[in-house]
């Protein structure tokens, strides 16, 4: 009897520190070593923006704007007002470990190609945003919804706004859309998302840990709902895409094996509203408008012209 009890006390501290371990190598706020040394592929916007970017942006008059979430922190951004005289905005969403600053490339495509003004947001646990945990998009849908207002109060009530984001920052687009949006909020762009938390940490403790999901997944879920206030099986952009009529632009590399190409198909399959997927046969995780620029610009351009009143070339068919 009391050996079976040493048993089970050692295989419950076992079961603790490994659920105390992954927490703090997935969702903590916290550098990231083990992440990017496990995996081929830089999740997310790290590979966008160049260093011609990154002047292109300080030559901008950037402008550093704040807002308080939700739950009280300070989550900071940065405005960049464009040339444009029509109220087009676009709020660029950022990948795991990054940074609004990061999606400079997108930004510099959103305003000397189509005439946006641009805001690209820190999410909370990430840049110079306040935070102890990453939200993998279920909180961040809540603060993308301020960013939102911030927007319309900023530039008015005929304001119209594009939500785009890459790999977690496509997922927290992608959970805000099935919330109750402003009108002034035309259409979304998901760059490489995943369907859920659930699904995307799995697939990760298998591919980086080789390891099964249960028991890990549910337990590591129970102590983040204690920790960050959330549950991996709530954190879902798999439910919320059913619940929106907004219009979704799919947009995914066909060699990603960091959020599965899959991923995507199934988010297209789920969508309630008009949806358009786009595949780059030879892309990897977050590099489709890398790989394919010209594509990736057209796709962009096309769908802006049809939900967003940009020019007059509109494609008829859904991309596949």
């Amino acid at each position: 009897m009391w050996f079976l009890l040493v048993i089970l006390l050692i295989i419950a501290t076992l079961l603790w520190a490994s659920v105390s371990y992954f927490y703090k190598v997935a969702i903590k706020r916290a550098p990231k070593p083990m992440i990017i040394k496990n995996t081929e592929q830089v999740a997310g916007d790290k590979l966008v923006s160049t260093s011609p970017d990154y002047s292109w942006i300080r030559a901008q008059s950037p402008e550093q704007v704040e807002i308080t979430s939700f739950d009280g922190l300070k989550l900071c951004g940065t405005w960049i007002p464009g040339k444009g005289k029509e109220n087009k905005i676009v709020i660029l969403s950022h990948g795991y470990t990054g940074r609004g600053y990061e999606m400079a490339g997108f930004a510099r495509f959103y305003v000397e190609e189509l005439g946006f003004r641009v805001l690209m947001p820190d999410h909370r646990g990430h840049g110079a945003s306040e935070g102890d945990y990453i939200g993998f998009g279920w909180h961040d849908r809540l603060d993308y919804m301020r960013w939102i207002d911030f927007v319309i109060k900023k530039m008015g009530e005929n304001s119209e706004i594009l939500l785009h984001g890459i790999s977690m920052g496509a997922a927290s687009v992608l959970m805000a859309s099935g919330e109750k949006l402003p009108s002034q909020v035309k259409g979304i762009i998901s760059d490489c998302g995943y369907t859920s938390v659930k699904d995307e940490l799995s697939y990760q403790m298998k591919q980086m840990f080789k390891l099964p999901s249960f028991p890990f997944i549910p337990l590591i879920s129970l102590y983040t709902r204690w920790k960050a206030g959330y549950s991996f099986r709530e954190a879902s952009a798999l439910k919320q895409v059913k619940r929106t009529h907004l219009p979704i632009l799919y947009i995914h590399g066909g060699e990603d094996t960091f959020v599965p190409t899959s991923m995507a198909h199934e988010l297209y399959r789920e969508s309630a509203g008009d949806k358009y997927l786009y595949i780059v046969p030879e892309a990897a995780h977050g590099t489709s408008f890398l790989v394919e620029p010209e594509g990736y610009k057209r796709h962009v351009k096309d769908f802006v012209a049809r939900y967003l009143g940009q020019g007059t070339e509109i494609r008829t068919e859904k991309w596949l």
